[in-house]
């Protein structure tokens, strides 16, 4: 067996055990009350309502008009 070979298993392994450990560690918090930490809200676009989106499309046809060569 290769030497090379042998420390990308165990790596493997040390990345699958770290994983473990964590989420022990996790539950253990969880199940000693400990408060989780805060989650962050999820980033995202933010959806427009018909008035955004047709002011949205007025001004970028404004735009496009002025940048079109005569």
């Amino acid at each position: 067996m290769d030497v090379r070979e042998v420390l990308q298993q165990l790596y493997a392994e040390k990345k699958r055990l770290e994983s473990v450990i964590a989420s022990l560690e996790l539950l253990l918090r969880n199940s000693e009350g400990e408060a989780s930490p805060p989650s962050r809200p999820r980033r995202g676009r933010k959806s427009m309502s018909v008035e955004e989106r047709q002011k949205v499309s007025e001004r970028m046809k404004k735009y496009w008009a002025d940048r079109r060569p005569r």
